[in-house]
C-alpha cells in the first residue's frame, strides 16, 4: 500500500487517527494518497470498509475512487458524492421519521420556476430564467429563506438578475409549487437529511454507528449546507480527513468557500496537516508560470497558496499568441491542433479551454472546418443523450436475438458486432462534414465504438451481453466512455481534468477576468479560474487572445492583466509572499501519540425530570421525562406554538418538522422558557434555530402577538 508514494503520500496515507488536513496542489496526487490511504486502514485491520465513506462532488470523481479503491483491495468502501449518500439516508429514513414514501425529485428545477415566475406574473428571459434558478440554487445551499433573500444577496455581493425582492417572491411561489406537487429539488436532498438528524437523535445515532471514519475531497468546494450535514454525520468524533487547495476555489458563485478548509486548524486544534506540493503533472515550464500567477495574487486564499515543484522533465516553454479577431484566433488554434495530430498527438490528449460556453461555437466551427473530430463537454450527459439510449436499445436487443439478426453474420468478434449494430443507428466509418448536432450524434455512436473495442481487448472473449452490462453499470456511476475528439470545454468544466496538450483561449481583458467581476474577491477568483486553466495542462500550452470581437473591428483589447509579468515583453506586477505555503511537509497535531483514539466528548445521562429514571428513547431524552410520567404542558401554549410553525414552514418553503419537530414544541410547552438561555437548554433548539426563531418563540410563550413575517427579525 506504501510503495510507490512520495514522504508526504506517505504521511496521508498513514495518519489514520483523528483530524487530518491535507492541503494537496494541481497535480500533486491527491486521489493517490487518499484511495492509498483507505486501502492501508483497511488491509491493516484499522478500518471496517463499511464504516468508511469517502465524499467527493462529482460522480465521475466517485466513480473513479471506488475503482482505485476496489484495485487496492478495499471494494467494500462507499464513495459518493454528498448528494448521493444524503439521497440514500433519505430514502431509508423518511417513512420513519415522516412517514408515507419520500416525494419525488424533480432532475431539473427549470420548469418549476417557469411556473413561479408565471404565477408572479413576471417574464423572465432564457438568460435571467437560467440566471434565476442559480439564485434559488445558492439560497439553498446557504440556508437562506426566501424572505432573508434580499439582504443575504446585497450582504453576500451577489449580483441580482433581477430586481431581489422579485426574485425572492419567485423564490417562495417556487417552494409552494413544490410542496402542491409533492416534489423536491437537489438542494431538498440535503436540507430534509440535515432535518432529519437534527431532530431525531435516533437516527443521527444509527448513521453514526454505520459510519465511523470519513474522507471529504475538494474541501475548499463546500458549501455551508455541506458542511452542516459533514457535521451531524461526525457528531462528536474528530475521525475526518479532508482534502483540498484554497486556490482552486473556483465555484463561489454556487455558494462553495475555502473558509472551512483555511479554518480547520482553528476548529480542530489537534490536527495533522500535511502539504502536498510535488506536481507530477505539469513540467517545470508550465508549473513555473501556474506558481507565477497565484505569487501575484491576493487575498485569504493567497496567503495559504502552496508553491508547485514540478518532478518532470523540462519541456517546452508556453506559447503565447495575439490574433486580430476571434474567428482568426479559433482558425489559428484548429490549424495548430490539426499540425499537432499529423505528429502523432491523440485528439483526446488536447484540450480547448475558454471562459463561457458562448465561446465554442467559434471552436466547434474552427475544428469542423480543419477537419478535427472534438467532443463538447458540459452539455448533456452521455447516458441521456437520445442516441446513446437509443444504441443502448439496440445493443441490448442484439445481445438477446442477436442469432437471427443477419447484421451479425459476418461479425467476428465483439467490435465488429458493434459496428454492425451502430451502423442502423447511423455511425459510420468516417465522420460527417461540418459541426452540429449531426456530428454530436455521431461522435457519441464513436465514443460506443472505441469503448467496445478497449473492453474486448481488456477481456478476450467478452460477448455483447457483457458490454451491455458494462454500460448500465456506467450508466448508474455516470462514467461515459472516451470519446477520441478534441475536448471543448469552459473552465469550470474542466476542473478535475488534465491533458498532454491545452489551449487558453480568449486571455484578454473583459473576458479573463470577466466584466462582471468587479470586487476585489471576484477578480481574485477569476485569477484562479486561470491558475487551474493552466495546471490541466501536462506539457504543451498555449495562451491566445484577440484583439478585437470580429473581423475590421476596432483593436481596442489587451491581453489579461494576470498574464503581466509572465508573458514575454509585459511589465511585472508587484508580488505577495506566500504565509504558509511554499515547502512540502508535515504539522503534526497535539494528539500525544500516532494511535491515540479520537477524543469523545463525555455526556452526563439524561434523567426524568419527573422520577429520575435514567433515559434512553430520543423522544423521552428531548422532553425530559418518561413517555408515562405527567405532563405539565400547556396545552394552549402548545397549539399556539403549532400554528406559528406552520406560518413559518410556509414561508420557508420547508417541512413542519424542519423548523421545529412536535415532541420539541412539547418540550417548550412544558419549559415555558423565558429567556433565550432557557430556551437553549431544550433538546432540538441548536444555536442557529435560536438565533432565527428564539425571539418569536420567547414571546408567544410570555403571551405575546407574533406577526406572519416575524421569523428570524
Amino acid at each position: 500500500m506504501l510503495e510507490g508514494l512520495d514522504p508526504e503520500q506517505r504521511e496521508v496515507a498513514t495518519a489514520l487517527h483523528g483530524p487530518v488536513c491535507v492541503l494537496a496542489g494541481a497535480g500533486t496526487g491527491k486521489t493517490r494518497a487518499i484511495t492509498h490511504r483507505i486501502a492501508y486502514g483497511v488491509r491493516s485491520g484499522i478500518l471496517q470498509p463499511s464504516s468508511v465513506l469517502a465524499v467527493t462532488f462529482t460522480n465521475r470523481a466517485a466513480g473513479e475512487m471506488r475503482g482505485r479503491l476496489r484495485q487496492l483491495g478495499a471494494a467494500g468502501v462507499q464513495a459518493r458524492t454528498f448528494h448521493s449518500a444524503a439521497l440514500r439516508q433519505l430514502q431509508y429514513f423518511w417513512p420513519k421519521a415522516v412517514g408515507g414514501s419520500l416525494p419525488r425529485l424533480v432532475d431539473r428545477k427549470i420548469q418549476l420556476v417557469v411556473d413561479a415566475a408565471a404565477a408572479c406574473r413576471i417574464r423572465l428571459d432564457r438568460n435571467e430564467l437560467r440566471d434565476v434558478t442559480a439564485e434559488i440554487e445558492w439560497s439553498k445551499v446557504t440556508q437562506t429563506v426566501p424572505a432573508d433573500y434580499p439582504l443575504a444577496a446585497a450582504k453576500a455581493g451577489r449580483d441580482a438578475p433581477r430586481d431581489p425582492a422579485e426574485i425572492a417572491q419567485i423564490y417562495n411561489v417556487y417552494e409552494d409549487l413544490k410542496r402542491d406537487r409533492s416534489v423536491i429539488d437537489f438542494e431538498d436532498v440535503l436540507l430534509l437529511t440535515v432535518g432529519i438528524l437534527q431532530d431525531r437523535h435516533d437516527i443521527a445515532d444509527q448513521v453514526r454507528s454505520q459510519y465511523q471514519h470519513f474522507v471529504v475531497d475538494e474541501y475548499q468546494d463546500v458549501s455551508p449546507l455541506q458542511q452542516r450535514l459533514l457535521e451531524l454525520w461526525l457528531g462528536d468524533r474528530d475521525n475526518l480527513c479532508v482534502v483540498g487547495d484554497a486556490s482552486q476555489t473556483i465555484y463561489s458563485f454556487t455558494g462553495a468557500t475555502p473558509d472551512h478548509l483555511l479554518d480547520f486548524r482553528i476548529r480542530h486544534p489537534g490536527a495533522t496537516v500535511v502539504k502536498l506540493v510535488r506536481d507530477y503533472r505539469s513540467t517545470p515550464q508550465v508549473v513555473h508560470l501556474a506558481n507565477g500567477l497565484l505569487a501575484q495574487a491576493q487575498g485569504r486564499a493567497a496567503d495559504h497558496r502552496l508553491e508547485l515543484i514540478s518532478q518532470r522533465d523540462p519541456g517546452p516553454e508556453p506559447v503565447y499568441t495575439a490574433y486580430t479577431d476571434e474567428p482568426a484566433e479559433a482558425e489559428g488554434a484548429a490549424r495548430r491542433i490539426r499540425e499537432l495530430m499529423d505528429s502523432g498527438v491523440p485528439a483526446g490528449e488536447i484540450a480547448i479551454l475558454f471562459r463561457t460556453n458562448a465561446q465554442s461555437e467559434t471552436y466547434e466551427q474552427a475544428l469542423a472546418d480543419a477537419g478535427v473530430p472534438y467532443q463538447l463537454r458540459g452539455a448533456e450527459r452521455f447516458f441521456d443523450r437520445p442516441e446513446v439510449r437509443k444504441a443502448g436499445i439496440a445493443l441490448r436487443g442484439a445481445a438477446r436475438f442477436g442469432g437471427n439478426d443477419s447484421l451479425l453474420d459476418d461479425a467476428v468478434d465483439l467490435p465488429s458486432q458493434v459496428r454492425a449494430v451502430l451502423s442502423g443507428e447511423g455511425w459510420t466509418t468516417e465522420p460527417p462534414a461540418g459541426s452540429g448536432a449531426v456530428r454530436e450524434r455521431w461522435e457519441s455512436l464513436a465514443a460506443l465504438v472505441n469503448l467496445a473495442q478497449d473492453f474486448a481487448a481488456a477481456k478476450p472473449g467478452a460477448t455483447l451481453a457483457d458490454l451491455v452490462a458494462e454500460l448500465d453499470e456506467r450508466a448508474n456511476a455516470q462514467h461515459p466512455p472516451t470519446v477520441q475528439g478534441v475536448t471543448l470545454a469552459s473552465l469550470h468544466s474542466a476542473k478535475g481534468l488534465e491533458w498532454d496538450v491545452v489551449f487558453l483561449v480568449g486571455v484578454a481583458e473583459g473576458m479573463m477576468p470577466i466584466t462582471y467581476a468587479k470586487t476585489d474577491e471576484q477578480i481574485e477568483e477569476e485569477r484562479r479560474l486561470l491558475y487551474v486553466g493552466v495546471t490541466r495542462a501536462r506539457q504543451h500550452l498555449h495562451v491566445s487572445w484577440a484583439l478585437s470581437r470580429a473581423p475590421g473591428s476596432r483593436p481596442n483589447r489587451r491581453p489579461s492583466r494576470f498574464l503581466d509579468g509572465l508573458r514575454p515583453g509585459s511589465t511585472a506586477t508587484a508580488g505577495r509572499t506566500a504565509v504558509g505555503g511554499g515547502s512540502a511537509g508535515v504539522e503534526r497535531g497535539f494528539t500525544s501519540r500516532p494511535d491515540a483514539a479520537p477524543r469523545r466528548t463525555q455526556r452526563a445521562p439524561a434523567r426524568c425530570r419527573v422520577c429520575g429514571r435514567t433515559l434512553t428513547d430520543a423522544g423521552e431524552m428531548k422532553l425530559m421525562r418518561c413517555e408515562d410520567c405527567p405532563s405539565d404542558m400547556d396545552e394552549g401554549l402548545y397549539e399556539r406554538l403549532r400554528e406559528w410553525r406552520a406560518v413559518q414552514a410556509r414561508l420557508s418553503g420547508q417541512p413542519d418538522f424542519c423548523i421545529f419537530t412536535d415532541r420539541t414544541l412539547m418540550a417548550i410547552a412544558e419549559a415555558e422558557p423565558t429567556s433565550p438561555v432557557e430556551l437553549s437548554r431544550i433538546s432540538g433548539v441548536l444555536k442557529r434555530k435560536l438565533e432565527r426563531y428564539g425571539s418569536d418563540v420567547l414571546a408567544i410563550c410570555a403571551g405575546q402577538e407574533v406577526g406572519e413575517g416575524a421569523g428570524g427579525e
